[in-house]
């Protein structure tokens, strides 16, 4: 059953992905942006993936908005007059065919946490759950597979987010210097 604070994050997100597209002022387009981020990665932490709700945190709200505003920093705009651009209807309209079509899948999904849940009848999944105590040695079975059975997936995850503090840190030192 969907609850009001998925009817309200769903309609956050949605508003700040329009508010991005549509948005000509760009110093707000990259704060709707930098909003439907952070929202996304709240979902992903609803849907028990904090790995990936942090990582989307990291990189998407944290180090791309650093990077767009940085951007926009260094860039100069043309003085003289502003031009408002117009939608395209067209494109506006197959996107949301795209996305109408999309959302006729959504019936086929099972309940969330549903007993029936392929995820819990899946051969993968019992295994885990019955061998990741005595294999890995640790008491929760989410970190038992993420850090046993799935531990260099991780690691590149870990490995994407460092790359991304890194590279923010070197772009941000040159920017402090230049």
């Amino acid at each position: 059953m969907i609850g009001v604070l998925d009817v309200v994050l769903l309609a956050f997100i949605l508003g700040c992905a329009l508010a991005t597209a549509l948005l000509r002022d760009v110093l707000g387009s990259i704060i709707a942006f930098s909003a439907y981020s952070l929202g996304i990665a709240v979902i992903w932490v609803f849907l028990r993936a904090p790995d990936v709700g942090l990582t989307e945190a990291a990189v998407g709200a944290g180090v791309m908005t650093i990077l767009f505003l940085v951007t926009i920093a260094k860039t100069s705009r043309p003085s003289g007059e502003r031009t408002l651009e117009r939608i395209d209807y067209r494109a506006a309209g197959i996107a949301i065919a795209l996305v109408a079509v999309l959302s006729t899948t959504l019936v086929a999904l099972p309940p969330f946490g549903s007993a029936e849940s392929a995820v819990l009848t899946d051969e993968v999944t019992r295994y885990y759950l019955a061998n990741a105590y005595e294999q890995t040695e640790v008491k929760n079975a989410v970190t038992a597979v993420l850090a046993g059975y799935r531990g260099f997936d991780t690691l590149g995850e870990a490995a994407v987010v460092y790359a991304a503090g890194v590279s923010l840190l070197v772009v941000l030192k040159k920017q402090v210097f230049a």
